[in-house]
């Protein structure tokens, strides 16, 4: 058991039934009444985020969660497989529990939680950005260059991502696995 003092960005904690990783936090402490904890919560299960406050000092229940890198070898209709670069082990998670899914290329490497107690999977997580290559996109429009135009382009999983007009079919970008932007061109 800890309390609030113990809060700390990327702690898994069990709230209202629930894991919920701390995503942001801010100790306040008003001129009159009590100090609080004022949190920005994401629910592991659900992808929700909450914001809640909690008063200082009450107890919270941090859960123990390892993180394990595992690489994704194929996709199912029940979900995704992926295999343990250590014991080889393979596992498969629900279609809801990978974030990004559709930015996933066949031998990307990405990160597991997996709760410590119970040795299940919680979540996925990409890396912040991935490689892909592009393989459709229409041809940029000569002397359309007004207001940074963009247009979008079809990387090679299948997603559609808006990049600038420079950007042609068979180039590798730099994509935002959280945001779904384009980053920069790789070289």
């Amino acid at each position: 058991m800890a309390n609030t003092a113990d809060i700390k960005n990327g702690l898994v904690i069990k709230f209202n039934n629930d894991l919920f990783s701390i995503i942001e936090f801010l100790h306040v402490k008003p001129g009159k009444g009590p100090a609080f904890v004022r949190t920005k919560l994401k629910s592991l299960t659900s992808g929700k985020v909450i914001d809640n406050t909690f008063n200082s000092g009450v107890n919270i229940y941090p859960v123990r969660v390892e993180r394990r890198v595992f690489q994704y070898l194929y996709a199912e209709e029940f979900g995704f497989t992926f295999m343990d670069n250590i014991t080889f082990e393979q596992i498969t998670l629900n279609k809801e529990m990978v974030e990004a899914a559709d930015l996933m290329k066949e031998g990307q490497e990405v990160e597991i939680l997996i709760n410590a107690e119970t040795e299940l999977p919680i979540s996925c997580e990409m890396p912040p950005f991935v490689e892909l290559t592009v393989t459709y996109t229409e041809p940029g429009i000569k002397g359309d260059t007004a207001n940074a135009p963009k247009k979008p382009a079809t990387v090679e999983t299948g997603a559609t991502i808006i990049v600038p007009l420079f950007i042609q079919t068979d180039e590798k970008i730099k994509v935002d696995t959280r945001t779904y932007e384009y980053a920069e061109r790789v070289k």
